[in-house]
């Protein structure tokens, strides 16, 4: 499971301008600069790892002469007191970038561990744990990919990959019928067409205007068991709306195929993550 980093070099470095500015003044003033140090990355809680390539990439982006090395892999289980990655090189520059990559793994970690709780409480039912587009603006490439981390599934990344009919498309317009018929006449052949639905009349509209997903959402359960049964098959079923963890039992019970989670990405707490640093001596 590989990340481009290619893709994500903008943010990093717009991550180390940030923190760094003009420079390191602290370490530049304080640690001579032959100085040479190993630094170790360790979890100081349970969780998924996720970001270690990206951490990687922020040494060597701050310096080319931090040899960094993974001790794990992104997707293990990791415990208290766990050494997870090691960074060997000047002293200066690994103190440097040293919150920059904290900030990528906590967070990143942080998306994995709370989705792979999520997908663990779906277990023994068909639904698959997806994300959202309510993301940290910039950082969208990442947390999905530290959804995928943690053992869940992307939804489109943008506006740009699938029509997603929502309640302000169907108010603008006036129906769901003339909402699928209109993006129908508008869009590839091979793209499908998710409307959102709040009762079952719409599902029933949905139905008969060929949607591809429907997506009931903010309905109870016995609602979504109810649209279930009426869909019969003929549309992906998406169930969405404020979903917590301890709902993910039940509304997947109700027969649904997707449970969409916007708190994969914008309510994950980090995992608590930090860095020790010894100094390396003849070096």
């Amino acid at each position: 499971m590989d990340i481009n980093l290619r893709a994500i070099s903008d943010l990093l470095e717009m991550a180390l301008r940030e923190d760094i500015g003009s420079g390191d003044i602290t370490s530049e003033s304080v640690v001579p600069a032959d100085t040479m140090a190993k630094g170790t990355i360790l979890s100081k809680s349970e969780g998924i790892v996720a970001g270690l390539d990206v951490a990687g990439e922020v040494f060597r982006m701050v310096d080319p002469e931090i040899d960094f090395k993974k001790l794990v892999s992104d997707g293990e289980q990791i415990h208290q007191k766990q050494e997870i990655a090691t960074a060997e090189g000047p002293a200066r520059s690994i103190l440097t970038a040293e919150r920059t990559v904290l900030n990528f793994l906590q967070r990143l970690s942080g998306i994995a561990t709370l989705t792979s709780e999520y997908v663990r409480a779906a277990s023994g039912h068909k639904a698959r744990i997806i994300d959202t587009r309510k993301t940290t603006p910039g950082w969208r490439v990442l947390e999905k990919y530290a959804v995928r981390v943690g053992g869940g599934h992307n939804h489109r990344f943008g506006l740009y990959e699938a029509v997603l009919i929502k309640d302000n498309h169907i108010a603008a317009l006036g129906s769901i019928s003339d909402a699928i018929a209109r993006a129908r006449e508008r869009i590839p052949h091979t793209m499908k067409i998710e409307v959102e639905v709040e009762d079952m009349d719409q599902v029933r509209e949905a139905i008969s205007a060929g949607a591809d997903i429907i997506m009931p959402d903010n309905m109870s359960a016995d609602e979504m068991t109810q649209a279930v049964k009426l869909i019969d098959g003929r549309a992906i079923v998406e169930a969405s709306g404020g979903i917590r963890l301890e709902d993910i039992p039940t509304v997947a019970a109700t027969g649904v195929d997707l449970i969409s989670v916007g708190a994969l990405t914008n309510a994950a707490p980090p995992l608590d993550i930090s860095m020790s640093m010894t100094l390396l001596l003849g070096k």
